[in-house]
């Protein structure tokens, strides 16, 4: 059941997110299209190929495809109205597609009984990867690259997982919550990871 509910959430907040970024830079709908399924099942896609599960999976997930499907037309038709909260909301969808996606990408690691390494991989790449690559087609800097603290609440997520921390579903949906909040939070008061300047 959590399985199902993650990909649900990711799904939808990502596929949210890059349709609106795409209208943010003015896309033709067959762009918006395109944007917002890939960054709602390009994470998923490149792990896949990174753990070795046949990338044809991601054709059978057409329930997550018309739900994608759905929301990209409602972003794309009633984008004058959603574009105005973008900037209050958008923060909110990533973090809970981040979420979301690092959770399930680790569960599906676990399942492979793969290593705690291999587990902590495949929450970043399945929780950041379709932001990654979201961005890039927008021609934006990546959010995993910028100074807020991004990518590192999905290997926490993925090290939570990995070491069977949490059991059971309520206890899932409960690091849900606490991921996306502590991304949520690291936007809000600015939380950065140290870096080391340089000077050449």
């Amino acid at each position: 059941m959590a399985w199902d509910v993650f990909s649900f959430i990711g799904t939808a907040a990502f596929a949210i997110s890059g349709a609106i970024i795409a209208m943010e830079e003015e896309y033709d709908i067959f762009g918006v299209y395109i944007l917002g399924m890939v960054t709602a099942f390009g994470g998923g896609a490149v792990r896949n190929l990174l753990i070795g599960v046949p990338v044809s999976v991601l054709w059978d997930q057409e329930f997550l495809f018309i739900v994608a499907t759905v929301l990209i037309t409602v972003i794309f038709f009633f984008s004058k109205y959603l574009l105005s909260h973008w900037n209050r909301w958008g923060s909110y969808f990533d973090a809970v597609g981040l979420a979301a996606f690092a959770i399930q990408g680790a569960m599906l690691a676990m399942r492979l009984e793969m290593s705690l390494y291999a587990v902590m991989v495949a929450a970043v790449l399945t929780g950041a990867g379709g932001g990654v690559i979201r961005d890039l087609l927008a021609g934006r800097k990546p959010l995993v690259f910028k100074e807020n603290i991004y990518a590192i609440w999905a290997v926490i997520a993925g090290l939570i997982v990995g070491l069977d921390v949490f059991h059971g579903d309520i206890a899932l949906y409960a690091l849900l919550v606490l991921t996306a909040s502590l991304r949520i939070l690291s936007v809000f008061f600015h939380w950065k990871l140290p870096r080391k300047n340089i000077e050449i």
